[in-house]
């Protein structure tokens, strides 16, 4: 089977992480791999946020927690998040984003850094406090969150795929 559809088929969502950082060189790997996903007219009007410093990280878990209405950590003590923003001005905004997430969960897949894309990051930044952290980091306003990629290794044994749904292919 051709590598890069292995990873693709293979790739899964870890939730249970170690505190251990991926190595600068394999993290710039996956942000180049997000730098070229493709978008809409070729517009590139995404960008990403890398956090890693622990009360940065432990900030959002608990702004995207109460999004939630829960105090658990939504990032699964992951030691990375990457905060994926598109410019809502243009109209494929949520598709660029999220091809700007799928590239950094396959890249770290392929690179064996394991991932999960993290949601609510929209509510996160629209909300007052959230406006705030753009604004500090760069971001303009007229950006929105379309996800949380978070980065790390896990502390827990690799999940199985489900069985895929019967249907999932219609040929016409």
């Amino acid at each position: 089977m051709n590598e890069t559809v292995k990873n693709l088929i293979e790739r899964r969502s870890i939730k249970k992480y170690k505190k251990d950082l991926v190595p600068e060189e394999v993290l710039e790997e996956i942000l180049k791999a997000g730098e070229y996903a493709p978008s809409g007219m070729g517009c590139q009007g995404t960008l990403m946020v890398v956090v890693q410093k622990p009360e940065m990280v432990k900030k959002l878990s608990r702004m995207n927690a109460q999004v939630m209405g829960t105090t658990s950590d939504p990032f699964y003590g992951a030691p990375t998040v990457v905060v994926v923003f598109a410019d809502s001005n243009m109209g494929t905004y949520m598709e660029n984003g999220s091809l700007v997430m799928g590239n950094l969960l396959n890249a770290a897949h392929a690179l064996d850094v394991d991932s999960c894309w993290i949601h609510r990051a929209r509510e996160v930044f629209a909300s007052p406090e959230g406006q705030a952290l753009k604004a500090q980091w760069g971001v303009p306003e007229s950006y929105v969150g379309i996800g949380n990629c978070i980065l790390g290794y896990r502390d827990c044994e690799y999940p199985k795929a489900k069985p895929r749904k019967e249907g999932f292919v219609i040929r016409v």
